[in-house]
């Protein structure tokens, strides 16, 4: 549920839970201990979306959950979500219908108790934080063989606690980019989604959040915190954009935050580093233009891909934003160069032939 919304109590739990490595830790060791979550199985074909934020991927993450074959973290894991089971346990006595609201982010998305949502960032914070998150920046980074033990033992235990069985895992981690080579390492049969959407839409939308989570964390110092507990620094106060190496440079340094040109270097740095490293990775770049002109042709070709049945109703709710025509300000040089890129990954979408051909 958006963060404004909790009560006083509930923020000293979140509090409580999230803060700190060593609450973190424990909540998992003892999750992993008292629940036998049985032999792990890494050639299940979970399915892990990733990529630069408001790309889609929260619209795509939907879709598939909707198909009720696959299992996610959702608002009632929150805040121990790294013991699924035994929070579901403690927390049943006390299990509320909340009221559906619209996400912090203002973009008509909206939430309850039960929607997926992105939490597993927890798991990468409390065991590789200080591997990849750094004061200014998020990078790329190894991560252990004992670390990805501790990953198929969480996504076991997240399983578990499914009411169903026989589900697959579905994550929506834009931070799994920075590890998208450990992600096919713990399950090589995974199918990955990269979503991304034409630059300057994209530089314009997140620009935009960014201005509307300053003022959030202005107003409210506990969202900020938040949202950092989450592993959210996409926008706001707390933003660490990501960093790939001198390979890739760092243009946005030359901007401010407030200023367009920033926000499509961040796009161009991002989307030219997944190009050369995803492609290695069986990863599936998913145009989010396409998505919306044709989904229910770009939602079919995905879930049969992920072996599920695809229910044409799940198309429903996916309708085209207005794009970004007539910004004033932009680098001409910055343009052209994220346009190339562009066009480079509309060649390495893999979709139907005839599917998107008007982009």
């Amino acid at each position: 549920m958006p963060s404004n919304s909790y009560t006083v109590s509930d923020r000293i739990l979140h509090r409580l839970a999230l803060s700190t490595s060593l609450i973190r830790r424990a909540s998992f060791d003892l999750e992993t201990t008292l629940v036998a979550s049985g032999e792990s199985h890494p050639e299940q074909k979970h399915i892990f979306i990733c990529g630069l934020a408001r790309a889609g991927t929260t619209v795509l993450m939907r879709s598939f959950y909707d198909s009720g074959k696959l299992c996610s973290l959702t608002y009632r894991n929150m805040p121990f979500v790294l013991m699924p089971n035994l929070w579901k346990k403690l927390s049943g006595r006390f299990r509320m219908q909340g009221q559906v609201e619209e996400r912090a982010h203002g973009d008509g998305l909206f939430v309850d108790f039960d929607s997926p949502e992105a939490f597993e960032e927890v798991f990468w914070l409390t065991f590789c934080g200080d591997q990849y998150v750094f004061d200014d920046s998020l990078k790329p980074h190894d991560v252990s063989a004992a670390n990805i033990d501790r990953f198929r033992d969480y996504i076991d235990c997240i399983l578990a606690s499914s009411d169903a069985l026989g589900q697959a895992y579905l994550s929506k981690n834009n931070n799994n980019i920075l590890r998208i080579h450990a992600i096919r390492r713990a399950f090589p049969a995974s199918l990955i989604l990269i979503p991304f959407r034409d630059p300057l839409t994209q530089a314009l939308s997140l620009l935009t959040q960014h201005r509307r989570f300053i003022a959030l964390h202005t107003a409210d110092k506990f969202t900020r915190e938040y949202m950092s507990w989450l592993g959210h620094y996409e926008f706001g106060a707390g933003h660490k954009p990501f960093l790939f190496g001198q390979a890739f440079g760092n243009i946005e340094c030359e901007y401010q935050t407030s200023d367009i040109n920033y926000w499509l270097a961040l796009w161009i740095r991002t989307y030219d580093y997944l190009l050369q490293q995803a492609r290695g990775t069986g990863s599936i770049f998913v145009c989010y233009e396409k998505l919306c002109e044709s989904p229910e042709a770009v939602l079919s070709h995905l879930f049969a891909s992920a072996g599920i049945h695809y229910e044409s109703t799940v198309a429903d709710t996916i309708h085209s934003k207005s794009g970004a025509d007539n910004i004033i300000g932009v680098d001409t040089m910055l343009k052209q160069r994220a346009e190339a890129i562009y066009q480079c990954l509309l060649a390495a979408d893999v979709l139907p032939p005839g599917v998107g051909d008007s982009l």
